[in-house]
């Protein structure tokens, strides 16, 4: 019964969001500025939709599948594994896994043993794998959204606006890779239940969503900002996710990123797509949206990382995986591949671009497991802050956004806030770790 109630919603959900899908791509003022396809509000209603049609069914077969233990009575099939896979995983290996886990020496515990020199060769390519990477990613994403394609100086272009493409696009490549890594190394036993990823991933594709919906809006250093910025509502998050308790100096720094932000946001008369948009209530909309939904996903992941002990790989590869079935259904739905098609063919750039995003958001992504394995969180913290400020003095200088004093005052304000949040915790962990060697110190004695 479930099955089929599955299946009739399915239904009922597909077909209104593909005849509005059609509706958006055929529209004849589809070029206009104020055309209702355009609108921000439309296009989110017609992805969450779409999203609809594989979370609804989803949630109903799950709870049939938890309600009968199908887990007990499946059958040896492919499709019986699968089923189990999806819905139970190996939760009852979990214990097992911990304990392998702790009982191997850690890449960082091996990288503090090498030479300086190899440490420093090795903290380069780091450096300027990310650096080079998620520059190019920003670069690249301000270019796509912002910027007419075919534009000349007799004829007007075209904006790309179908931002749900862009993510598919970032996503589909990161999970190839992530599943090469996997087939070529060894991982820990996965225990997991595969559904409980398509929470991070609807947040990580509603982050990413809003990122791009954003340029349309505000300007790329105000964008770049809103992010440094998150520490708010990750801080909010955690409290409502994980009851998570803070220390002072990370409200006071929180403030004074607020502040920093504030000065900037205020003095900057940045244009933005078609040069006489300012910053507007939609973008701020757009910001607030990516703020929540990345700070939802970081906290989410972790508590997946602290309960079924997975490794960074298999996060990337099971995050993406939804990603990409979630973000194809509703592109079909509406017609997004065929839209994102035709403006290739208009636009070979326009393909260079999206295939430079993609390898540019995939080495990204293992570049950051990477750091964070050999380094620890801090280094690679530290690294995407210094990205963050590049970032900025690029897109300054590359697509000429004006920057005024108090502006720049402001962007030193945010940056000094998350220097010394970065030194506070660094500071706090020296602590805990040398009050944790004292019982074992005066246990030797």
């Amino acid at each position: 019964m479930a099955v089929l109630a599955s299946l009739i919603l399915f239904g009922v959900l597909v077909i209104p969001v593909t005849i509005l899908g059609q509706a958006a791509d055929e529209d004849p003022a589809g070029d206009a500025p104020d055309a209702w396809t355009d609108f921000w509000v439309v296009r989110l209603t017609l992805n969450l939709l779409g999203y609809a049609t594989i979370f609804v069914p989803g949630f109903l077969l799950i709870q049939y599948l938890r309600k009968i233990k199908y887990n007990e009575t499946a059958g040896p099939g492919c499709l019986s594994n699968m089923a189990v896979l999806c819905v139970f995983g190996h939760e009852k290996d979990i214990t097992t896994v911990a304990e392998e886990g702790g009982q191997t020496i850690s890449a960082q515990k091996k990288m503090e043993e090498q030479p300086f020199s190899k440490k420093a060769l090795v903290l380069s390519v780091c450096f300027f794998g990310l650096q080079g990477s998620y520059l190019t990613w920003g670069l690249l994403q301000e270019r796509i959204m912002t910027f007419e394609y075919g534009k000349t100086n007799t004829s007007s272009g075209e904006f790309f606006k179908n931002s749900q493409f862009l993510v598919f696009v970032n996503r589909v490549l990161a999970f190839v890779i992530a599943l090469l890594v996997i087939f070529f190394q060894h991982q820990p036993k996965h225990t997991a239940p595969l559904y409980k990823y398509c929470f991070s991933s609807f947040s990580n594709i509603m982050s990413s969503w809003c990122q791009y919906e954003a340029l349309k809006f505000v300007s790329f250093p105000t964008q770049v900002l809103a992010k440094a910025s998150k520490v708010i509502p990750v801080m909010l998050m955690g409290k409502i996710v994980s009851k998570r308790t803070y220390e002072a100096y990370e409200y006071i720094t929180a403030v004074m990123i607020s502040v920093g932000v504030s000065m900037f946001l205020l003095t900057s008369q940045d244009a933005t797509r078609s040069k006489d948009t300012v910053t507007t209530t939609s973008g701020l909309v757009m910001l607030v949206g990516y703020m929540l939904f990345d700070s939802f996903t970081s906290n989410w992941q972790g508590e997946l990382f602290t309960q079924y002990k997975m490794s960074s790989i298999q996060m990337m590869a099971g995050v993406n995986l939804f990603s990409c079935l979630l973000t194809t259904v509703s592109l079909i739905e509406q017609g997004g591949f065929i839209e994102a098609s035709a403006f290739m063919f208009r636009h070979p750039d326009f393909f260079v671009h999206s295939v430079i995003l993609s390898i540019c958001s995939a080495t990204g992504q293992l570049f950051i497991f990477y750091t964070i394995a050999q380094f620890g969180a801090v280094t690679f913290i530290i690294i995407m802050t210094m990205r963050q400020g590049f970032a900025i003095l690029l897109s300054c200088i590359i697509y000429g956004h004006p920057v005024t004093v108090i502006g720049i005052l402001g962007i030193g304000i945010v940056f000094a806030a998350l220097f010394i949040r970065i030194y506070a915790t660094q500071q706090k962990r020296a602590v805990k770790l040398s009050q944790a060697a004292l019982p074992a110190r005066s246990e030797r004695t």
